[in-house]
């Protein structure tokens, strides 16, 4: 846009706007203040130049009004800054005036403007209580995914089922969670750095959708067994080895966040180190999440359906059928405990108590998998009765 004034004569002034240059000219360049605190592109980036001069510097200081482009934080600062090199200084420009909608900027020469408001990252705000309660939450249910992995690891060769899916599935889990709890413990540090709170989204994305890819798997797998009722372990090895599951089981997730990130690079990094919610965003991990719960629903009843028809003919070996319903009933309750908390997200809308519910569901998810495969499992109960015998008579 351009406009014409008059000081002892005529000069053309042209300015121009940016719409898109955010993205480069990002706010976190601005290093002058604190560097812990969230900064925020509050304004489109604009260029004010005289044609035909190189000379920015101006006898008086010149106003202009730029528009917010979000809503202002009440206990935010904001900042007229301009750009110099490589990056926002403030040098030469301070703030006339603001309301809700609009600031006034004035400054002593021409240059590429941006507004930037400055805020205390949100986790010092937060209720001290709820971190409190998630920080022991999250570490007592990484505590019992160490157990089940120590009792799958121990108890290998007493475990007549394919483990494969059910360890990697507590992998995921245990390092998304052992990610998450270390983020939100140090966000006020990760905030300020844009680049590791985007990747940090990017890996508890990645691990959070291993999960429930190895959920899906195991299904699979059991579906086959149920369909040939066989002896599993054998029946599973001939259908796909174990390497074959790794690569399927790190590689969907991995593609999913590769194509997210292709779409919309700036998708990552929300306040709290996870998805955006903007562009709709957020669905880059529910619709994976929503489909995955989805085709595990149609196995398990495809599975029922089977295990009846089996019954009926009679015709096999009736405790290996017992054995699969039990492993049926087993994994539609981690299905539950997988899918529900995340489902349960969608209706939290600022309830402390449905945030609490969901804290409480999420972090135990560990803890529900080791009293479903290892407490409730009659083989792994043996083993854990022959270890308190032997070390009762050692320390006799």
């Amino acid at each position: 846009m351009y406009f014409c004034c008059c000081v002892s004569g005529s000069a053309a002034v042209a300015f121009m706007s940016y719409s898109n240059m955010n993205n480069m000219l990002k706010p976190s360049f601005f290093n002058i203040t604190d560097q812990y605190t969230v900064k925020t592109m509050m304004s489109t980036v604009v260029s004010a130049t005289l044609p035909k001069t190189n000379d920015t510097r101006l006898t008086k200081p010149v106003n202009f009004t730029m528009k917010h482009i979000k809503e202002t934080d009440p206990n935010g600062t904001l900042s007229c800054v301009y750009w110099k090199n490589t990056e926002w200084v403030v040098d030469g420009c301070y703030l006339v005036q603001t309301n809700s909608t609009h600031t006034v900027c004035s400054c002593v020469h021409l240059s590429t403007f941006a507004l930037i408001m400055q805020t205390k990252p949100s986790a010092e705000t937060s209720d001290p209580l709820l971190d409190l309660l998630s920080t022991v939450l999250v570490s007592v249910g990484l505590v019992f995914l160490s157990l089940t992995l120590l009792t799958f690891a121990v108890c290998r060769r007493h475990l007549r089922m394919n483990n494969t899916p059910r360890i990697n599935l507590c992998i995921s889990l245990l390092l998304a969670h052992l990610t998450f709890l270390l983020t939100q413990k140090f966000i006020h540090y990760i905030q300020p750095l844009e680049m590791l709170c985007a990747v940090l989204a990017g890996v508890l994305h990645f691990l959070f959708l291993s999960a429930f890819v190895w959920m899906l798997i195991e299904a699979v797998l059991l579906f086959i067994s149920v369909k040939n009722l066989t002896k599993i372990r054998s029946k599973q090895k001939e259908v796909l080895g174990w390497k074959c599951l790794i690569i399927i089981g790190y590689v969907i997730p991995l593609v999913v966040v590769g194509v997210s990130v292709g779409l919309f690079p700036g998708g990552y990094g929300s306040e709290q180190c996870w998805i955006k919610t903007e562009r709709d965003f957020v669905w880059s991990f529910l619709g994976p999440v929503c489909a995955i719960l989805t085709i595990n629903s149609i196995i398990f009843i495809a599975a029922i359906f089977t295990l009846r028809s089996a019954l009926a003919r009679l015709n096999r070996d009736y405790s290996q059928i017992k054995q699969i319903k039990r492993l049926v009933f087993k994994i539609l309750v981690q299905s539950a405990i997988l899918g529900c908390p995340w489902i349960l997200g969608f209706f939290i809308n600022d309830s402390q108590v449905l945030e609490m519910v969901f804290l409480f569901l999420n972090s135990q998810q560990g803890t529900f998998i080791f009293l479903v495969y290892c407490v409730l499992n009659q083989e792994v109960r043996q083993q854990y009765r022959k270890w308190m015998s032997s070390c009762f008579v050692s320390n006799r």
